[in-house]
């Protein structure tokens, strides 16, 4: 039975693929796959590898094609043979070479800072450094590659894991101090989160374990939605002053674990080895609401649900009702769909829905401004704890539905930036009330790759990323800048550096320093490692 290369086309859903099928021999067609430059794929087990460099052409890779015989369905491997020229197979020849990309040339361009993620496990949960060796060999290479420095998580449920105001950060000294030998630089994550059950998390490391036991009996110290399931991800701002973690409030002990930090790895305060402090505000560090949680059965691109139905939350909201004169309005949206709906699905979200009535202006006003706070209050203590040290704040790039006039997805997730507001302004405004860079997402991203892949959720983060780093810029802000998907690519390291190093900004901004994620076997490969060190080279505004 033959298989149409539509068939396959569809089954594999990889919009920016292109399968051309020759004639292998008169009884069997050879179906080649050419994936674009940022797509790793396997084709049911059969084709090795899916990277195609950009820029590099198809020289020197090899491919493992599948036949498919015309009487029997046998499968048949064959070999793609590539020169310098064209790609063939047997000795009939499939395609030119791709021409090499057109670059612009960013020699003598602004030199931008960059920094590679350490992996989430490199200190596990006995605050152990799991390999010192193999991490000083990576470092060793990074080091040779020009990278300027490293990114840590210091994970509050490692370091005071068993009991209040306990701290051990043996493991992170060990870390600190290859990274200080080596002449690196440090850029500290405060994860006062979970990590396990998001995309890239290979390590689960929960919240500390009073933390968890206070949790069991209370609940309502996290983030819940409107069916009532926790999330135990990271705290509720709504305990931000409640004194309800054995006597202490949640920005209270926030302030006293930096406060350790900054006594515990004082020298590499002074010797400048810390450049610059991350306070982690929410999920993932970044600060928004759980809002799309894989562990709630969230897939791309839903619009995830309002998270504020904890009663610390709930009372805060029943205040805000009281203090506007209308205390019917103290309650959550009833008709916003839930986490996987559509916006034209739900009466909130849709065209001219309740999202831009009185009581949805209200209600989003109160919600995005809770956020806000929340960033308030915390980056006001850190500034305590880390005088005279650069601090930051990440905020996430949720991209899906921003082409629609709610943009629903950033509503839940606290960004009240509908098609008539700008929600980023009153965060950089925080920001700089606190002199706070901002670390945002999402730089390599294309709006076109997004539309080939999942056109119906009418995303676009360039449009997003555009209008956040000039929410920034406007206020005079160091804005910071991370990959928020693998990346290994040109094309991808291109699209990165057009937005670190803007070509017609009239005031010459650019990004303050960006950060790669992530540290990992498939970076260290040669031909991956070479791309990474010409991307190195250009971000520092060196020839290629």
């Amino acid at each position: 039975m033959m298989i149409s290369p539509v068939q396959v086309f569809h089954s594999l859903r990889l919009p920016s693929a292109c399968l051309r099928a020759t004639m292998a021999s008169s009884s069997a067609n050879a179906l080649t796959l050419l994936a674009s430059p940022s797509v790793r794929c396997g084709f049911w087990g059969s084709v090795d590898s899916c990277r195609l460099s950009a820029g590099l052409g198809l020289a020197g890779y090899r491919f493992r094609t599948l036949a498919m015989g015309g009487d029997g369905g046998e499968a048949i491997e064959d070999h793609l043979e590539v020169d310098d020229s064209v790609v063939t197979i047997g000795e009939g020849q499939v395609a030119d070479t791709p021409p090499p990309l057109q670059e612009r040339d960013f020699s003598g361009t602004s030199y931008v800072p960059v920094y590679v993620m350490l992996p989430l496990g490199v200190v596990n949960r006995n605050c152990e450094l799991v390999d010192p060796e193999g991490i000083m060999n990576e470092l060793r290479i990074l080091k040779s590659v020009n990278v300027d420095g490293v990114m840590i998580d210091c994970w509050w449920g490692i370091v005071e894991a068993h009991a209040p105001q306990v701290y051990n950060w043996s493991g992170y000294r060990s870390l600190f101090q290859i990274v200080r030998d080596l002449n690196l630089k440090l850029q500290v994550v405060m994860s006062f989160h979970e990590c396990g059950g998001n995309v890239g998390d290979d390590v689960h490391i929960p919240l500390p374990g009073w933390v968890v036991e206070i949790g069991q009996s209370n609940p309502d110290i996290y983030f819940t939605d409107r069916e009532g399931r926790r999330n135990s991800e990271c705290l509720s701002w709504g305990i931000d002053k409640e004194r309800v973690l054995k006597g202490r409030t949640a920005v209270e002990v926030y302030l006293d674990y930096m406060r350790s930090f900054r006594v515990e790895f004082d020298e590499f305060f002074e010797d400048g080895i810390i450049s610059e402090i991350e306070v982690g505000l929410g999920p993932c560090g970044e600060l928004r609401y759980p809002s799309y949680p894989a562990k709630h059965d969230w897939r791309y691109p839903g619009i995830g649900e309002f998270q504020c139905y904890d009663k610390y939350l709930m009372k805060s909201l029943t205040k805000a009702a009281e203090v506007r004169g209308h205390s019917i309005w103290a309650k959550g949206p009833d008709n916003a769909g839930s986490y996987n709906s559509t916006p034209h699905e739900t009466g909130f979200f849709r065209d001219g829905g309740v999202y831009d009535s009185y009581y949805g202006r209200f209600f989003l006003n109160w919600y995005s401004q809770t956020l806000v706070d929340h960033g308030d209050r915390v980056l006001a203590l850190a500034n305590l704890a880390f005088e005279g040290t650069c601090i930051a704040a990440k905020l996430s790039g949720i991209h899906w539905w921003y082409k629609t006039a709610s943009h629903a997805a950033e509503l839940t997730a606290g960004f009240y930036n509908p098609a008539n507001r700008d929600g980023y302004a009153p965060i950089a405004a925080m920001l700089k009330k606190h002199g706070a860079a901002l670390n945002f997402t999402c730089v390599e991203l294309r709006t076109l790759d997004q539309h080939e892949d999942f056109p119906e959720a009418l995303a676009d983060p360039e449009g997003l990323v555009w209008q956040v780093l000039n929410s920034a810029w406007d206020v005079s802000i160091p804005v910071a800048s991370e990959n928020a998907l693998p990346c290994h690519d040109r094309e991808g390291y291109n699209k990165i550096l057009e937005n670190a190093k803007p070509r017609n900004d009239p005031d010459g901004r650019h990004l303050s320093a960006f950060t790669y994620l992530r540290l990992s076997p498939v970076l260290m490969e040669t031909h991956n490692l070479m791309e990474f060190e010409r991307f190195v080279k250009r971000m520092h505004g060196e020839a290629v």
